[in-house]
């Protein structure tokens, strides 16, 4: 190892290092190295023991977890049962407002904490589900059984909290005081950069093979593939969608392409009847040409989606929507008339916050021109900072586009968030939602999947929301590094794991 042996990588500036209070990818970045999570995803999305020693339940409702002794937080305090649960605990009071909160609803006493009316004060300040039975024995017991919970507890808000770091969370905010393979080195340098070091005491998995990393940040993606090219950083786990042919050509193999948990869908306002018939859902789906989207705007690296699950969650099945999400104009003609046709203005909504969506959603409109007949059509772009509160208070009146990043690598972060209770699009299905409830509640994962594979087919047959395609991670790495691996999860890039020539 060199004398150097640190690295940087760039990305955009955080909102928040207190694990519970983000939900944002590049605040995940930096805590994922700060903090040891009870469990941890290995490279193919399964949950395996991190800071904890086993996670166990016999009924999927009530976990005893026992939590590996002799860990110690970066200020040289204990690691222990308690911690776990004063950091869950400070995450789900709503008085705190928390940018995770709602991530602890499946623990009961949640509502508690949260009463519907904002101004009303908590019954609880901490939640009765969870029980510090000794320093290394937390129980949890949950409001329905969840066989998907050792996959939550991926989650980074899942994170432990030295008592320390509960005293004054806005300096916690500045300087994190975590349990994992990397600490603090100094403050949070506000829109420049933070930097992390090895953790000497550190005993956990995940030993790092460098000597630290610094997390530069940038306002803009093209002057940060600019340092990558000249070697200012050495590692960018995204390059702008326009320079992709170039970072091909000059990368070479230092061009490191992935695949992605990101789906982007198409959804329908059934709160508005003329959306109501599938057949007509079915139509639109069909005369979108994925693969030609793909070609023209995502340089033929996005994946067509054939699933409402992207492949490398488990529980994709290959073509799960068949025919469905296959360019076929000439059936889509047939589904149009079926359904009786559109009257009316069809609105096409979408956000500004890539140029993208403006051009894909243009090719949609002259398909359905030309396909379906449809010439009333309106283009609405709405800003991205009221793009989400539309949609949740139904603003929209026509199809939309939204995406999906994958919390934890579950079928059911999908399918249950999505097209589950309380859905953006209106939609209700009852078969649906009990074999959902069904899944959660099964020990057995093989039976588990098979049920959230039957709740997908009836979302397709009934194709509320259309999946489009699953986006392509791509990056790079300077000269500098070797053994880059950005995973498609919550974890992102495997710090721990890169050289430095």
């Amino acid at each position: 190892m060199c004398r150097r042996a640190t690295f940087t990588v760039g990305h955009s500036e955080p909102d928040h290092l207190v694990p519970a209070n983000t939900t944002s990818s590049y605040s995940f970045d930096v805590i994922t190295e700060l903090f040891d999570n009870l469990m941890t995803l290995t490279a193919d999305g399964k949950a395996v023991p991190l800071a904890a020693e086993s996670v166990t339940s016999d009924d999927q409702k009530v976990w005893t977890i026992k939590v590996r002794a002799g860990q110690k937080f970066h200020n040289g305090e204990p690691v222990t049962a308690q911690s776990f649960a004063d950091g869950w605990n400070n995450a789900a009071y709503g008085p705190n407002a928390m940018g995770a909160n709602s991530y602890f609803s499946s623990i009961k006493g949640y509502a508690e904490m949260n009463p519907e009316d904002e101004d009303a004060k908590p019954k609880a300040d901490t939640l009765s589900g969870v029980e510090v039975v000794d320093p290394n024995t937390l129980k949890v017991t949950l409001n329905d059984p969840f066989s998907q919970f050792p996959l939550l507890l991926t989650y980074p808000a899942y994170a432990p909290m030295p008592k320390a770091g509960l005293k004054d969370l806005k300096a916690f905010d500045e300087h994190p005081i975590g349990n994992g393979p990397y600490m603090m080195d100094g403050n949070w340098e506000r829109n420049k950069q933070i930097k992390l070091v090895a953790f000497p005491g550190y005993t956990g998995p995940r030993k790092p093979k460098n000597k630290g990393v610094t997390w530069k940040s940038y306002s803009s993606a093209d002057t940060a593939y600019t340092d990558l090219r000249a070697g200012r950083i050495d590692v960018l786990q995204t390059i702008p969608a326009a320079k992709v042919p170039e970072a091909k050509r000059l990368l070479g193999d230092r061009f490191l392409a992935r695949k992605m948990s990101t789906t982007d869908y198409l959804g329908f306002p059934l709160f508005d009847k003329r959306f109501d018939n599938p057949d007509l859902r079915k139509a639109i789906s069909m005369v979108i040409d994925r693969q030609g989207i793909n070609k023209a705007v995502y340089n033929g690296d996005y994946f067509p989606a054939d699933s409402l699950i992207p492949s490398i969650i488990p529980g994709h099945r290959d073509n799960a929507c068949g025919e469905l999400c296959t360019y076929d104009p000439a059936k889509a003609k047939q589904l149009f008339a079926k359904a009786g046709g559109f009257k009316g203005t069809m609105e096409l909504y979408f956000s500004n916050s890539q140029p993208t969506y403006a051009q894909w959603m243009r090719i949609v409109a002259n398909s359905l021109r030309d396909n379906l007949g449809i010439t009333d059509i309106q283009f609405r772009q709405v800003p991205a900072s009221d793009y989400f509160s539309m949609l949740r208070e139904h603003g929209e009146k026509g199809p939309y586009r939204q995406n999906w990043e994958a919390d934890y690598p579950s079928p059911q972060n999908y399918l249950e968030n999505m097209w589950g209770l309380d859905n953006r699009m209106g939609w209700e299905n009852k078969e649906f939602n009990d074999l959902i409830a069904k899944a959660n509640k099964t020990a057995d994962q093989q039976q588990a999947m098979a049920l959230y594979n039957q709740a997908e087919d009836i979302a397709v047959q009934e194709m509320p929301m259309i999946p489009l395609w699953t986006w392509a991670g791509q990056g790079g790495r300077s000269k500098n590094v070797d053994n880059v691996t950005i995973t498609p999860f919550s974890t992102g890039l495997v710090a721990t794991d890169v050289t430095v020539k």
